[in-house]
């Protein structure tokens, strides 16, 4: 509605600069809008008729009939004069707003309205709506002077730079710098990708700012990974089992503090399952529920990880090799022990595959070993060729070559 008002202002302003309009029709255009309408033309000029008929019927009392028959001539002459040009206007409008929508668009002639052209076509509507706000907070006597204000206002050559200026700064895309929390998630990020000496760097920097940013789930979690980092590239086992202890309360601390935080449920179980290494049977069967516990948490929040299959493909295979013994440690501690067959671990590893083909070496082996153990020997070399095939890269990548090795004699691989 806005911009169709806009429209209007700028074509009556053209029209009363180079079509010469009287003043009359200047005025009946002025009180059309003040109407709640602006197409009814014709009420307001049946308006203008009883208001006519009523003149004349004091005139008659005045005046003689012949006088007041000749001015009422000549006032039917000036309405009907008044109807033919607003007809005339009313048909002119839908053709100079056209030509008035080219000019805006850059494609008219080179008239006092196409200097708009000077900035992006996208800048023309703001800049047009801010110079109609000036126009119509002119007193009557400045737009009496221009004919309608809005021409002057755009071929003022100084105020149309200084606009086109504004304009300018405004429309320009600046792009923020990152904030100092988002900065540090990234190259926390990229230094757990990086060498073992990254990986240590990490954990001291996630430590010195753990006061500043330690309320904040996602810091958390990073932490949490860490010390599974340091842990693995450390070979002083007493500082391994420190790093797995400390991590794992932070784990549990990220966990409480989002419980909707997948990654905080995926971090804090491996943490969980590292600490089996250092615990007692007792200890190690109730990590091991609560790995499970959270991965299952994890997958749920987060169904398209293949880092969660994955651990749990190693779970259920962990948990289908349990001996005798430690099934019935676990039957007596907990009342059922955990469980988990081979084909479970062989559904999880297959799911790791169909997120993400060639997640990762170890997860060929492992496919290797469930097919293996299933006793589909043909199935079990594809994976192992699969595994062979992929380039040996990280510590996991050394492991899962060591278990290709082992893999050797059982499947007849030479």
């Amino acid at each position: 509605m806005a911009q169709s008002s806009d429209n209007k202002v700028l074509v009556l302003g053209v029209l009363a600069g180079a079509a010469g309009l009287s003043l009359g029709a200047v005025a009946l255009y002025n009180s059309r809008r003040a109407m709640p309408q602006s197409g009814h033309s014709e009420q307001y000029l049946s308006s203008n008729d009883q208001r006519a008929a009523g003149s004349s019927m004091v005139v008659g009392g005045m005046l003689g009939q012949a006088e007041v028959l000749d001015r009422l001539g000549a006032l039917i002459q000036c309405v009907s004069e008044l109807k033919d040009e607003v007809r005339a206007l009313k048909s002119a409008i839908p053709k100079l707003q056209d030509h008035v929508r080219d000019e805006l668009r850059g494609r008219g002639g080179e008239g006092g309205v196409a200097r708009i052209r000077a900035g992006p076509p996208n800048r023309t509507i703001p800049t047009r709506r801010r110079r109609v706000a000036r126009t119509e907070g002119q007193s009557s006597e400045e737009g009496a002077e221009s004919e309608g204000g809005y021409i002057t206002a755009l071929t003022d050559s100084e105020e149309e730079e200084k606009s086109e200026a504004d304009e300018s700064q405004e429309e320009v895309t600046v792009i923020e710098p990152l904030d100092e929390f988002s900065a540090l998630l990234e190259r926390m990020d990229a230094l757990h990708n990086g060498t073992d000496r990254d990986k240590r760097e990490c954990l001291r920097t996630m430590l010195d700012k753990r006061t500043e940013f330690g309320q904040n789930t996602t810091f958390l979690w990073r932490l949490v990974r860490a010390y599974v980092d340091v842990h693995d590239i450390t070979t002083n086992l007493e500082q391994k089992k420190t790093h797995a202890e400390t991590g794992k309360k932070v784990g549990e601390e990220a966990v409480k503090m989002d419980p909707m935080c997948a990654e905080s449920h995926q971090w804090y179980a491996i943490m969980c399952g590292i600490m089996t290494e250092y615990e007692t049977v007792q200890n190690r069967i109730k990590n091991g529920y609560i790995f499970k516990d959270h991965l299952d948490k994890a997958i749920e929040l987060k169904p398209q990880d293949p880092m969660s299959y994955y651990l749990l493909g190693r779970w259920c295979y962990a948990v289908a090799q349990l001996s005798w013994i430690e099934r019935k440690i676990a039957a007596t501690l907990f009342g059922e022990p955990p469980s988990a067959t081979v084909q479970d671990a062989l559904k999880n590893f297959l799911k790791v595959e169909e997120i993400r083909p060639k997640y990762s070496k170890l997860n060929y082996v492992f496919l290797a070993k469930c097919y293996r153990d299933l006793g589909q020997k043909g199935q079990a070399r594809k994976m192992w060729d699969a595994a062979a095939s992929m380039e040996t890269v990280s510590k996991e990548d050394e492991e899962a070559q060591k278990e290709l090795d082992y893999l050797l004699p059982a499947l007849g691989v030479y």
